[in-house]
C-alpha cells in the first residue's frame, strides 16, 4: 500500500470534526487526494450501525455494542480504506481502533487486549501511520457539545462524566505505549494553534514541508 492512513481520537467536543475538516483542505491544496471518513457510519452498512449503536434509545449489551463496531470495521476497511490506500491516497479517519479499546475495552470493561485482538482482526492487521489524539477536558467538551447541540446527545455521550474520564485516560494511556504513532494535541488550544501541530506532523508523513508559523 503507498497512500497514508491517518486517524483521529478523542473524546466528545474535542474538535475531530473541526480538525479533519481544515486538515482534509490543507492536503488537498497541497495536491493530496484526501478520503474522509469515520467509524461508525462510513459505509452504508456502517451508518445503519451507527444509528443502532448511538441512536437508537434502550440498552445494547456490552460485548454486542462491541462486536457491531468490530462488524462496521470489517467491512470499512475491505471497502473504503484499503481500496484507496491502494490507490495512494491519504484516508483521514476520525475514530478507529483506539476508540473501541478505549470506550468499550476499559470503559465499559470488556478487556483492553481482548477488545485490540478483535478489532485488530476485524481490520485485518491494518494499522495507521499516524494517529492524532486531541486531548481535551471532559468537563469542556461536555459544554461544547451542548453548545452545539443542546441536550440532544447520543448513546455515549450520555454516559455519565466518570465513563468520560475513563475513556479519556486509556487514549492517554495508549498515546503513553506507542509514542511513535500518536501525536497528541491540547485540543483546548485555538483551533488554528492545533491545526498548526497537526499538519506539521502530517506534512512530515506525507511529504508537505511544515506549515509558516506565523500562518494560520
Amino acid at each position: 500500500m503507498t497512500g497514508r492512513f491517518i486517524t483521529l481520537e478523542g473524546g466528545d467536543g474535542a474538535g475531530k470534526t473541526t480538525q479533519a475538516a481544515l486538515l482534509t483542505d490543507w492536503l488537498e491544496a497541497s495536491g493530496r487526494t484526501v478520503v474522509r471518513t469515520r467509524e461508525p457510519g462510513g459505509t452504508d452498512l456502517g451508518q445503519r450501525i451507527r444509528e443502532m449503536v448511538l441512536h437508537e434509545r434502550g440498552h445494547v449489551a456490552p460485548r454486542a455494542e462491541a462486536l457491531l463496531y468490530a462488524a462496521d470495521r470489517a467491512h470499512h476497511v475491505e471497502t473504503v480504506v484499503r481500496p484507496a490506500l491502494e490507490r495512494g491516497e491519504v484516508v483521514l479517519q476520525d475514530r478507529y481502533i483506539d476508540s473501541s479499546v478505549a470506550y468499550q475495552g476499559v470503559a465499559r470493561g470488556l478487556g483492553a487486549d481482548r477488545i485490540r485482538s478483535v478489532s485488530e482482526w476485524a481490520a485485518d492487521g491494518l494499522a495507521p501511520d499516524l494517529t492524532v489524539l486531541l486531548d481535551l477536558d471532559v468537563t469542556v467538551g461536555r459544554a461544547r457539545v451542548a453548545a452545539a447541540r443542546g441536550d440532544t446527545f447520543d448513546r455515549l455521550e450520555s454516559e455519565a462524566a466518570a465513563f468520560h474520564e475513563t475513556v479519556r485516560g486509556a487514549f492517554l494511556d495508549a498515546a503513553a505505549a506507542e509514542p511513535a504513532r500518536f501525536l497528541v494535541v491540547d485540543a483546548s488550544a485555538p483551533a488554528e494553534d492545533v491545526q498548526r501541530a497537526v499538519r506539521t506532523a502530517v506534512g512530515a508523513l506525507v511529504g508537505i514541508p511544515a506549515p509558516d508559523p506565523s500562518a494560520s
